[in-house]
C-alpha cells in the first residue's frame, strides 16, 4: 500500500481517485478548489482530505493531478501552496490532465531540479471510461518512474502506455482529438443525411458498423445522437480547449490540421445554441437546426 495524494475532483478525478482508493486499497489524501467535494469524495471512498496541493502532497509517495488547463496546473503544481514546494524526493507526480506539451517540459524539468519524477499522463475514455475504471492513458517520462507508477495507474485504466520523452503523453493525446473530433463530424454528417433521406436509421447504423465505417463514435453514440441527448460526457468547452491546444502546437510543428480546425468552428456553433456542456457527439445539432 502506497501513500497517494490526489489533486483535483472533477468529473474524471472523483471516480479515477476512488479506483485507487477501492481497487488499489492505497492511503488516499485528496485536495480540490471546491473543499466541500473532497469532504464528500472522502466520506464515500475513506482517506484524508488537505486544506492546500502542497498538503496534499506532503510525504506521498505519488501525487496525481487532475485539473482543468495549463493555469490550474501550474497554480496546484508551482503556485504559493503548490504541490511541488512539498513533494518529497524520490516521489512520482503523475499529471492527468490535458494540457500543452510545453507545460508538461517545463514541470518535468522542475521536478527533477526538485529531486522527483514527472509524467505527463493526460486520459481518454470519457466520464464513463473513468466511471468504469477503464480509461487509455498514453504517458510522457522516463522509464524508471513509469514502471514504479505503473501498478497505481492501472487502478483507473485498461491500458497504458509510455509513449516517449517528457511531453509525448500530451502529444499523443492531441493526436487523439483530432481524431475524434474528425470522427465525430463524419458520424454526424452521416447520420443527418440519413435522416434527411427517411432512411430506416437503426437498421443503416447496424449494418454500416459491421464496414469499414465502424467507430468507437458510431457504436457508442448513433443512438444518442439520433435521438438529440447530448449528455454523455465530454463537455464541448473542454473539446475547445484541446484543440486550441492543437493548433498552438500545429502552428509549431508546421502539422496541418486544417479540418481540425474547422471542426472547431463547428464546435463555436454549438456553443452559440447553448450547447457548451454537451457532450462533444453535439456536433449534428448545428446541422439539425431550425
Amino acid at each position: 500500500m502506497a501513500k497517494v495524494a490526489w489533486i483535483g475532483l472533477g468529473v474524471m478525478g472523483y471516480p479515477m481517485a476512488g479506483h485507487i482508493r477501492k481497487k488499489g486499497g492505497h492511503d488516499l489524501t485528496v485536495y480540490n478548489r471546491n473543499g466541500a467535494k473532497a469532504e464528500a469524495w472522502a466520506k464515500e471512498h475513506g482517506g484524508r482530505t488537505a486544506p492546500s496541493p502542497a498538503d496534499a502532497a506532503k510525504d506521498a509517495d505519488f501525487v496525481f493531478c487532475c485539473v482543468g488547463n495549463d493555469n490550474d496546473l501550474r497554480e496546484v503544481t508551482l503556485g504559493a501552496k503548490g504541490a511541488f514546494g512539498a513533494v518529497k524526493k524520490g516521489a512520482v507526480f503523475i499529471d492527468n490532465t490535458t494540457a500543452s506539451a510545453n507545460v508538461a517540459r517545463e514541470l518535468y524539468a522542475a521536478a527533477k531540479a526538485k529531486g522527483f519524477d514527472f509524467l505527463d499522463a493526460p486520459v481518454s475514455g470519457g466520464q464513463a471510461g473513468a466511471q468504469n475504471g477503464a480509461l487509455t492513458v498514453m504517458v510522457g517520462g522516463d522509464q524508471a518512474p513509469f514502471d514504479r507508477a505503473l501498478p497505481v495507474i492501472n487502478n483507473y485504466a485498461r491500458m497504458v502506455t509510455l509513449i516517449g520523452p517528457a511531453g509525448a503523453g500530451q502529444l499523443t493525446k492531441m493526436v487523439n482529438q483530432i481524431i475524434v473530433a474528425v470522427t465525430v463530424q463524419g458520424v454526424s454528417e452521416g447520420l443527418a443525411f440519413a435522416q434527411k433521406a427517411g432512411l430506416d436509421i437503426p437498421k443503416v447504423m447496424e449494418t454500416i458498423s459491421k464496414g469499414a465505417a465502424q467507430s468507437w463514435q458510431m457504436d457508442n453514440r448513433w443512438k444518442t445522437m439520433n435521438e438529440g441527448k447530448f449528455d454523455f460526457g465530454f463537455a464541448v468547452d473542454w473539446m475547445r480547449k484541446d484543440l486550441g491546444i492543437i493548433k498552438d502546437e500545429a502552428k509549431r510543428n508546421g502539422a496541418k490540421v486544417d479540418v481540425a480546425a474547422l471542426i472547431d468552428t463547428y464546435y463555436a456553433d454549438v456553443q452559440k445554441l447553448g450547447g457548451s456542456r454537451w457532450d462533444t457527439s453535439s456536433l449534428i445539432a448545428r446541422l439539425n437546426k431550425k
